[in-house]
């Protein structure tokens, strides 16, 4: 794919530089120190600016603090808020040393109100204080991969050794919205909590068509911080700004040209998600793609044509190449990739072979694994 994400790179620059429409959708017009425009599903990078700095983050550091939360504990966990707790500076729920409440209603007094008591009592409930939660944290950062993150808390206000990166928080998020709960949560505009209904303080959710969540930060050193994901006709996208002044504006024109600019190319997963099995424990292979699809130009006369055998002999292994998935953009073969098996299969025993049979499976790699046998072609 990297051919192509170069591609895509320079094409979406180019159009977002000359976007007449949108002049502030162009990356030499945001307010940012910096941006990511990132699709979560392809992992394409479609813009980015200074990406990989390590900054003060503030309140985003809440995404994290959500999902190791919902990792860890149940929604129905009741807590029962302190006054250390109660007490934390900043953006707050207004909790009530003594009070009970559950864990979901502390995720949602977390991520709409970005309550920084919230995400104490969070923290203490979850890990029994604040450095053991931060440990959870990192020790989550570094599953995800995430270079240029380290965690001090859960509420994100400035501290020595606290901050991410542009690209980090896109991951960050990324990893987060497969998280049902999570994406629940995050793209709640209003909640009912303790009898008073509260109202997230993303704007995007109210004002921009196809906004799914996002999450706001700020405190003086950081300056304005955001993180938003949107999604139309298919295509989603996380934007992240840092140190913005004008993060709603920009975080709108950067949706805007690229939703304009591109679209997301699928593949159907009823088509070619599985194969017929010849003599196998079970009569059919399913099968995976190494890529979900493709983000194209919407400029450009784009198809895939998915090449798999009529059928398969068992026995499969996991990971084996069984057919290809082809982009081609303006007639020309783009990109290729892999579909494989997504599960091992074993010959059935009782299925007697007869000497032709046996021949058959013996001689299937040369046959189907080069990719060369007959093949059905589906395009979309």
């Amino acid at each position: 794919m990297a051919a192509l994400r170069r591609l895509l790179l320079a094409l979406v620059v180019a159009a977002l530089l000359a976007a007449a429409a949108a002049p502030a959708a162009s990356a030499a017009h945001t307010s940012a120190e910096s941006v990511i425009l990132y699709e979560p599903r392809t992992g394409t990078v479609l813009y980015e600016l200074d990406a990989d700095s390590r900054r003060l983050i503030a309140s985003t550091t809440k995404i994290m603090t959500a999902l190791v939360v919902l990792e860890r504990c149940a929604l129905s966990e009741r807590v029962v808020a302190t006054e250390e707790e109660a007490a934390v500076e900043g953006s707050s729920m207004y909790l009530m040393a003594g009070a009970v409440y559950t864990v979901e209603e502390l995720l949602y007094g977390l991520m709409l109100l970005s309550g920084n008591d919230a995400a104490a009592a969070l923290a203490d409930h979850c890990a029994g204080d604040m450095a053991s939660f931060a440990a959870l944290m990192n020790e989550k950062a570094e599953e995800l991969g995430l270079q240029n993150t380290h965690f001090m808390n859960s509420h994100g206000l400035d501290a020595e050794d606290h901050y991410s990166s542009a690209r980090d928080l896109a991951l960050l998020t990324a990893a987060a919205m497969e998280n049902r709960a999570f994406s629940r949560i995050f793209g709640t505009r209003t909640y009912t909590l303790c009898g008073t209904e509260i109202e997230n303080h993303n704007k995007l959710l109210a004002s921009y068509e196809g906004c799914l969540g996002g999450k706001t930060g700020y405190t003086k050193a950081a300056g304005r911080v955001l993180v938003s994901c949107a999604e139309r006709d298919g295509l989603r996208l996380i934007c992240v700004t840092i140190s913005d002044p004008d993060d709603w504006v920009d975080h709108a024109a950067l949706y805007d040209a690229a939703f304009a600019t591109y679209r997301y190319l699928p593949l159907p997963d009823s088509s070619w998600a599985q194969l017929p099995l010849i003599s196998g424990t079970k009569d059919r292979v399913q099968l995976v793609c190494d890529e979900p699809g493709f983000i194209v130009p919407k400029s450009v006369d784009a198809h895939l044509i998915v090449r798999l055998p009529r059928f398969v002999f068992a026995p499969t292994i996991h990971g084996l190449p069984l057919g290809t998935a082809e982009l081609y953009v303006d007639g020309r073969l783009l990109e290729t990739v892999d579909i494989s098996a997504a599960e091992s299969v074993p010959l059935d025993s009782g299925v007697p072979l007869s000497a032709w049979e046996r021949f058959k499976r013996a001689w299937f790699p040369a046959l189907y694994g080069d990719g060369q046998a007959i093949r059905t072609m589906l395009t979309f």
